[in-house]
């Protein structure tokens, strides 16, 4: 009742200085302690890469891309909360405006160009946090770096934060940089993880820890080119896909004030083409790689609907825009609902 009441306000501005205003009352929420009390907490232990979740429902990332909010993220009931993405150099992102609306639909589009303070920034508000759930560590390239260079960008951000994440996602399916998700094909896909592979069994000599790595994909790759990703993911160790990022289709939405607009689209429209992915890749990959089902969950049903699919955990960024912090206990009732069953 209390988001709908803000909704109104926030709703009458531009997204971008919405998605500020929001996570700034946040913030101070959590300063203040009042988020605690407004939220309930949901005890449904998972265990999933090695990881004991408090919950299966997490933050997808973009929600917090410098790791600014997420211990007050973590006060509304989150079992786990993904920041980033983050590259090696800050970078202000496309121009704007790039973010927008389609109410009609629960859905937005952005073409943000991950938009960031740079690896450095989040490290410094990692190294200490009160944050009791899962942290996930999402990283990119910055757009300047050249395709065959990726791999620089991601090994160098990998290097910054394995100390501090629970586990990294290896981030190669935003349709807003240009050129990256060439990195999901066959070829390249080997080279890049074999090397984050490397990197990984270095780091845990060094530091004494395993981090499990995520691999991010989009929701437009062809059904013939899954087969493909998922050999590659389990050749090189990756411990989880992440299915899925946002879509270039606009089906669903056409017509529609903004459908137009370039960049991914995210919210209720992608649910079919994302669970589609999600399947998919559950069924060609062996049950020790976990899945995240991310797109289109608006109601605790498409939460359910994804752990029916074969996902292990569920995270959702737009469906917050839409509903609001509700949508967490939603979501987590209905998944303790089928649990019982």
């Amino acid at each position: 009742m209390l988001y709908k009441l803000a909704q109104k306000a926030l709703f009458s501005t531009d997204p971008e200085t919405a998605h500020e205003l929001s996570l700034e009352s946040l913030r101070l929420g959590h300063r203040l302690g009042a988020t605690r009390l407004l939220c309930k907490a949901h005890s449904q232990p998972v265990t999933c890469m090695g990881l004991e979740f408090p919950n299966p429902v997490g933050v997808a990332p973009g929600l917090d891309k410098n790791g600014d909010y997420f211990e007050a993220l973590g006060d509304l009931g989150f079992g786990f909360v993904e920041i980033g993405t983050v590259t090696p150099r800050s970078q202000p992102g496309n121009p704007k405006p790039r973010v927008f609306r389609l109410t009609g639909a629960q859905a937005m589009i952005n073409r943000l160009g991950f938009n960031n303070k740079g690896v450095d920034h989040l490290v410094r508000r990692v190294k200490n946090h009160e944050f009791k759930g899962v942290l996930g560590i999402n990283i990119g390239k910055n757009f300047d770096t050249p395709i065959e260079k990726a791999a620089d960008d991601y090994l160098f951000c990998m290097d910054k934060v394995y100390p501090y994440a629970d586990y990294i996602t290896v981030n190669i399916s935003s349709p807003n940089t240009k050129n990256l998700r060439d990195l999901q094909g066959e070829d390249q896909l080997d080279r890049l993880l074999e090397q984050i592979s490397e990197r990984r069994e270095a780091l845990t000599g060094q530091l004494g820890r395993r981090v499990p790595i995520a691999l991010k994909i989009a929701p437009d790759l062809e059904e013939e080119a899954l087969p493909a990703v998922a050999q590659t993911v389990t050749r090189h160790g990756m411990d989880a896909v992440i299915a899925t990022n946002t879509t270039l289709s606009r089906s669903g939405v056409e017509g529609m004030p903004h459908a137009d607009e370039a960049g991914g689209l995210s919210g209720a429209p992608l649910k079919q083409k994302a669970d589609q992915v999600l399947a998919a890749m559950r069924a060609l990959l062996p049950s020790d790689v976990a899945l995240i089902g991310v797109g289109g969950i608006t109601k605790g049903q498409d939460a359910v609907d994804k752990l029916e699919l074969g996902a292990d955990l569920v995270q959702f960024y737009t469906g917050m825009v839409y509903r609001g912090p509700e949508l967490v206990n939603e979501c987590l009732k209905a998944i303790a609902g089928r649990n019982r069953e």
